[in-house]
């Protein structure tokens, strides 16, 4: 995080300090100082709890590509795997060369034979004409790529029940969704740090739960459990850290701490997997970084909007008294009573915003058809991040290099955000982004299997990286205040199906190989286009009342790109009604209001 000089004009002049917005009183206390530093480093713990909830139950449940029957009776000989298959296991049959990380044997079926009678007679190599039959005891695996026997392994979950890992991980998203509507309610009437603490308490004790796990049914019941901890464990902590920092280092914030903590976790779990060797001792492992999370009492501020929200006004300023005095800040008491009288007014207006519901957003036109678009975005972002998560291990048999690869993509992704997105626009750099996800991932399909294809895959990451971190902030500028809140939820919440949907992606080769890249492929290209379609919102007065939000965006030309002058900046029909001064409600340029992103 770069921390520049804080403008200390705001403390000069003759007349009383105007304090309009919680924003306005940062620059007296710290934009960008040491306290700031303080959240945006305790962040890091958090952020690998985020990124091992997410990506740990890919290593529980990894399963070797090459797998074959298990025949009791060759193991009294002193043969080799080769051999062991060359005369006990027949060539994949043409479903088999169908599915997922196709090997020549089959992996579901054995000859039915007398093999003790058979070796007697000294035969040693199958005879095609020989009946088969499915594995009738279990199944040898070949770990010279994965070195550990994951639970899938351990209870074999293969051939008909290959399906049984993409389920556990489906119940690992709608614990999410039970999650986020249990710990929303806490943060919302009980603060933001007991929801933070209780949050990451469930998913510490459900992960250390995992490892006792001896059944497809107990795992599916622990994941759940860990998944209602996923999302809540870091975006408490992340938003009351967005929350303390000056609106023109938000952007820099937000996608540095992604780019930087996120990048270096998701890279280095399949090491730590791949090290330990033990599913079991995987999931206490990364279950270790939410242990912080008790510390949160005495480490993490109290959010101060909560604060303000539930009429604490007097702990809101203690708060910032606080901050100031970390940063090294003098701020006069007419500021912090201006704030106060502010703070009231906010309150005000906060319970006559109370009649709103989301169902709101879909009372006028085109809000309703912006929404929706959100929705979608969101949806088809969601569902293609995932089954390139997924997708990893269909294209490489070394799953822990290509994922760790893939993975380091997020720091380019924030880094290019970090310098790019506030001149560039939302709207091209989110269809940029997606259309070359989209590239990439049909290019993939026709490159031969191997490095270059996983390059190819891995560049298609770093699109939908990009994109996804665009979402993360796009609704919640977009949307009107009055339902922002609730609206940025509902997107959130719809986006959990792509979550659960998003494993089965992979089965798609069943059908054929190249599917999966095709359909994550196609969906990239339709979902840069819905971006298009979307108003832009940078440098936008953003939208407070639903016929704000109705009109917000309907004076802007399609070619419209921010950072490029000469490009129409409104559409033709209303630069006349623009010079007349018939402006548009929504917009005046040179005037960002700042969101209130950071309430839950």
């Amino acid at each position: 995080m770069t921390v520049m000089v804080e403008n200390t004009k705001v403390e000069e002049g003759n007349g009383p300090a105007k304090i309009e917005t919680f924003d306005d009183i940062l620059p007296y206390v710290g934009e960008a100082s040491r306290y700031q530093w303080f959240l945006f480093i305790l962040l890091l713990p958090f952020t690998f709890v985020y990124a091992f909830l997410y990506f740990a139950q890919f290593f529980l449940t990894l399963v070797p590509a090459e797998h074959w029957c298990m025949i009791p009776e060759l193991n009294h000989y002193n043969f080799t795997d080769f051999e062991k298959i060359a005369i006990g296991i027949p060539p994949a049959t043409n479903e088999e060369l169908k599915l997922e990380s196709v090997t020549s044997f089959s992996r579901c079926y054995m000859y039915d034979v007398n093999y003790t009678e058979l070796l007697e007679q000294g035969v040693r190599q199958a005879n095609l004409s020989w009946p088969i039959v499915r594995c009738k005891q279990g199944w040898t695996f070949n770990h010279t790529m994965i070195t550990y026997a994951s639970i899938a392994t351990e209870l074999e979950w293969v051939c008909d029940k290959t399906f049984l890992g993409s389920a556990a991980q489906s119940a690992f998203f709608v614990g999410s969704i039970i999650g986020g509507l249990i710990f929303g309610y806490i943060a919302d009437h009980y603060g933001r740090i007991p929801a933070l603490v209780s949050c990451n308490a469930v998913g510490f004790f459900a992960s250390i739960a995992t490892a006792f796990c001896n059944s497809f049914w107990s795992f599916c019941v622990a994941r759940l459990i860990v998944g209602s901890s996923f999302d809540n464990c870091f975006n408490v902590l992340f938003i009351i850290v967005i929350e303390y920092v000056g609106p023109k280092y938000r952007t820099l914030v937000a996608n540095m701490s992604f780019g930087i903590y996120f990048a270096a976790a998701a890279s280095l779990l399949p090491w730590i997997a791949y090290w330990i060797a033990d599913w079991r001792i995987l999931s206490v492992v990364t279950a270790f970084p939410m242990i912080v999370a008790f510390l949160g009492p005495w480490l993490v501020p109290e959010s101060a909007r909560w604060y303000i929200m539930s009429g604490n006004i007097d702990k809101a300023i203690g708060m910032l008294k606080k901050f100031a005095k970390v940063n090294g800040k003098e701020v006069k008491q007419e500021v912090f009573e201006a704030f106060e009288k502010s703070c009231k007014n906010i309150i005000e207006k906060d319970q006559s915003h109370n009649q709103y519901t989301v169902l709101h957003l879909f009372k006028l036109p085109r809000l309703a058809r912006i929404t929706v678009m959100l929705v979608i975005y969101w949806l088809l972002i969601i569902l293609v991040f995932d089954g390139h998560v997924w997708n990893m291990k269909l294209l490489h048999p070394d799953v822990f290099t290509s994922f760790s690869i893939a993975s380091l993509t997020e720091l380019p992704a924030a880094i290019l955000l970090a310098l790019f997105l506030d001149r560039w626009g939302r709207r091209w750099m989110g269809f940029a982004s997606m259309f070359i996800c989209g590239v990439f991932s049909l290019i993939a399909i026709g490159t031969p299997v191997g490095t270059l294809t996983v390059t190819m895959a891995i560049l298609a990451r770093l699109g939908v990286n990009i994109a996804a971190n665009i979402g993360f902030q796009y609704a919640a500028e977009m949307l009107p205040t009055v339902v922002r809140a609730q609206g940025v939820s509902l997107i959130h919440i719809i986006g959990y199906i792509a979550h659960i949907v998003g494993p089965y992606v992979i089965y798609l080769a069943d059908v054929n190989q190249n599917l999966p890249l095709i359909v994550l492929g196609l969906l990239s290209f339709f979902d840069a286009f819905l971006t298009l379609a979307l108003p832009e919102t940078l440098d936008q007065d953003l939208p407070e009342t639903l016929q704000e939000g109705n009109d917000f965006g309907i004076d802007q030309s399609f070619w419209w790109i921010p950072c490029i002058s000469s490009t129409p900046k409104l559409k033709k029909s209303l630069r006349k009604k623009k010079k007349e001064g018939m402006t548009n409600a929504a917009f005046h340029h040179g005037s960002i209001q700042t969101i209130d992103c950071t309430r839950l």
